[in-house]
């Protein structure tokens, strides 16, 4: 991906143009040197986290002659007790999700006293006791980030 900067205005480029200016045909195909003397330089995009940070816009950066992005925090309108509720229910969620693959152990269980296989029922309870340490870590936590950039895995 390369970038040029048109009067303060700076155009991204997915793929190079194959003319430019003066040059009818083959302007892709030049070397990195070459597009730069023709004001093309690399676009790089930091690593981040898009859950907890957010891109600014694109810059020159002179040092390593290189269009890039600022990173900063993203801040959010919910409170940090709202955002603990909504990943707590995201959680119980996920949860039950999986839990609904062998609801139907539960249900032969009630209907006919068919018993549930031990397997089985490790894994529900195994799935409960996770949920119920997802809620404590979430709960734990004391910062926005924290809680939006937590993972729930089951």
């Amino acid at each position: 991906m390369k970038a040029k900067d048109y009067n303060g205005t700076i155009k991204v480029y997915n793929t190079v143009p194959k003319s430019y200016g003066n040059i009818i045909a083959g302007f892709n195909l030049l070397s990195d040197d070459d597009l730069e003397v023709h004001g093309f330089y690399d676009v790089i995009i930091p690593a981040y986290d898009s859950r907890i940070k957010e891109l600014g816009n694109i810059y020159f950066d002179t040092d390593n002659s290189q269009f890039t992005y600022p990173v900063s925090n993203k801040t959010w309108t919910e409170s940090l007790a709202d955002l603990k509720a909504n990943k707590i229910k995201e959680a119980k969620q996920l949860a039950n999700d999986k839990l609904s693959d062998t609801d139907w152990y539960v249900t032969r269980k009630s209907e006919k006293s068919t018993a549930i296989p031990s397997n089985i029922q490790t894994e529900r309870d195994g799935i409960r006791t996770a949920c119920n340490t997802h809620e404590t870590a979430i709960n734990a936590k004391t910062t926005k980030a924290q809680v939006v950039s937590y993972d729930i895995n089951y």
